[in-house]
């Protein structure tokens, strides 16, 4: 299809890039955070990105388990590497936000620990279904983690993060440069899974 060749090349790429990193220079300072307020708006929706792509993966590896087809199978794979990738990523801009707005790194944080956890789990996962290469084996472990993860998150408390800073937002323009990031950051993670399974070749060539 042509809108995945659009997708794939690699010009296409840098523009989303550049886009991400221009819609974060244009939001506006704000009077409590100033200028920190962007990378705070850019670190949500990058660590959004990150779960909703491995909500995703899990939901694709579930259909891909019950209906056993190679193509579900690369799907759920590509999308949980990229998920991953949006998470290992969005850990040091999690420390830069800390640093830039508590004035130091609280470790003890939940919603620092917690995704922490699940980034160290998660690339030695990655790493040891690369070389076991079974795709029903990936597909469950994928399904578990992505459950895990969310469950992990959604339940639990915080102690300086606020609960959910964009939606309790007085400023009608933060919603929206956080709503136009998320697009742009989810573009992104298409344009970084067709990569993935282009990388992988024929579904047909995986182990069973």
């Amino acid at each position: 299809m042509k809108i995945i060749q659009v997708l794939s090349d690699p010009r296409f790429f840098i523009v989303t890039l550049v886009s991400i990193a221009g819609v974060t220079l244009l939001v506006p300072a704000e009077q409590t955070l100033g200028s920190n307020l962007s990378l705070i708006i850019l670190h949500g929706a990058w660590v959004w990105s990150g779960l909703i792509y491995f909500g995703l993966a899990s939901l694709i590896a579930l259909l891909a388990i019950l209906s056993r087809q190679p193509r579900l199978h690369l799907v759920s794979g590509s999308l949980a590497k990229t998920a991953l990738v949006f998470w290992l990523t969005y850990l040091p801009m999690s420390l830069l936000v800390m640093q830039m707005n508590w004035g130091g790194l609280f470790f003890d944080e939940p919603r620092w620990k917690i995704p922490f956890t699940f980034a160290v789990v998660g690339l030695l996962m990655q790493s040891g279904l690369a070389l076991i290469n079974r795709r029903i084996l990936t597909a469950a472990f994928n399904l578990v983690f992505g459950v895990s993860l969310w469950i992990s998150l959604t339940g639990s408390q915080t102690i300086l993060h606020p609960e959910s800073p964009i939606s309790q937002s007085q400023s009608g323009s933060i919603p929206m440069f956080f709503g136009l990031l998320l697009t742009l950051s989810l573009l992104f993670g298409i344009q970084v899974t067709l990569w993935w399974m282009n990388r992988a070749g024929k579904p047909e060539l995986t182990s069973q």
